[in-house]
């Protein structure tokens, strides 16, 4: 199936696996990758070494095209940028949106930019910067996300601009596809769809929790590093949102200097990282240190499997995902109920 963005980027489907963080290592990336999807690797909780390491191991496990996702805010983003050009990675994607001057040091270097946006006036600087594509998310997707729901936001960003859109946020199967299609984006974007296959690398007692969930389990709080957040509910979740502010606050120092040593960055780095995560927006000092929560968070559960003590970020689709395939299963599921939900399209009406 061919759309603007298989041809952008050179994949076989109009799929992408995004970048979730401890999740999206070389083994799933490099099976989405081979699946014919566009496989995302998430560089925020890797060391600069680390990513290294990861995009070397993806290259000698697939010849398909993949990406990196990228903090443009973080102090190293510029080494990080030099990485990805050096090793002929295709696609740099963006949780934030990156600076013009970045998008433009990546599209002379030959990379392909899609940053992530939720609103249709991120969509609208992104692409007068310069951004090859964009990933709209809406409400009902995992991890950070808006409360603007997808199908009200897509069509928005589809119409205001002029390059392809990629949809993200409540997409699972073969339908999805032909919705986001129909509304008029170049592909899907999914997180929680990837993180339940067997080719993740999430522990077993993890994808269990996510598999049982229903949608009501799935919940959004700002307890965790006071931003929304999609995640499935639990008892960590449930004493964060009964813990008063001192305690919360104290938790997010435990937490930052945790992070400080996985990261291997310094405190003055940590700072000039938070002021960075500050800029041009309405956070507060304690915000930005309780964001250090969760990339220790999401390592409790998506690395140790400690559903009791981590963050399981999630999508709503959890609440109706029921199996565990491979990567090759699933995209190929998908696009084959893709094709069979055109076919059963009613033809045109006689004119």
């Amino acid at each position: 199936m061919e759309t603007p963005l298989t041809r952008l980027v050179g994949v076989r489907h109009p799929l992408v696996q995004t970048g979730m963080g401890w999740v999206a290592g070389p083994r799933l990336v490099s099976a989405a990758a081979n699946a014919g999807a566009l496989g995302i690797l998430a560089s925020a909780t890797m060391t600069v070494g680390q990513l290294r390491a990861a995009v070397h191991e993806v290259k000698s496990r697939t010849d398909a095209p993949f990406g990196v996702n990228l903090r443009a805010d973080a102090g190293d983003a510029a080494e990080r940028v030099r990485l990805i050009v050096a090793e002929g990675v295709r696609v740099a994607s963006f949780a934030l949106a990156p600076s013009r001057e970045l998008i433009a040091r990546l599209k002379d270097a030959g990379v392909v930019v899609i940053p992530s946006v939720g609103a249709r006036r991120h969509a609208e600087k992104v692409a007068a910067w310069g951004a090859d594509a964009v990933v709209v998310q809406g409400g009902e997707g995992g991890g950070h996300t808006g409360n603007v729901a997808t199908t009200v936001l897509l069509p928005q960003v589809v119409d205001a601009v002029d390059i392809p859109v990629i949809a993200a946020g409540g997409f699972f199967d073969g339908r999805g596809l032909v919705a986001a299609l129909a509304y008029g984006a170049a592909g899907i974007a999914m997180g929680t769809r990837f993180l339940l296959t067997s080719d993740s690398t999430v522990p077993p007692a993890v994808q269990a929790r996510y598999l049982a969930a229903a949608v009501k389990d799935i919940t959004v709080t700002t307890k965790v590093d006071g931003l929304p957040h999609r995640m499935l509910r639990s008892e960590l979740v449930e004493t964060l949102e009964r813990s008063g502010r001192g305690t919360t606050l104290l938790r997010a120092v435990r937490h930052a200097a945790s992070f400080r040593k996985l990261s291997g960055l310094s405190w003055a780095q940590m700072v000039r990282d938070g002021l960075a995560m500050r800029h041009g927006k309405a956070l507060s000092w304690s915000q930005v240190l309780l964001a250090a929560n969760t990339p220790v968070l999401l390592k409790a559960s998506m690395v140790e499997g400690r559903t009791d003590l981590g963050v399981m970020a999630s999508g709503q689709v959890a609440g109706v995902i029921e199996d565990l395939p491979s990567c090759a299963e699933l995209v190929d599921r998908i696009m084959a109920e893709a094709r069979r939900t055109l076919a059963a399209l009613p033809p045109d009406p006689p004119r």
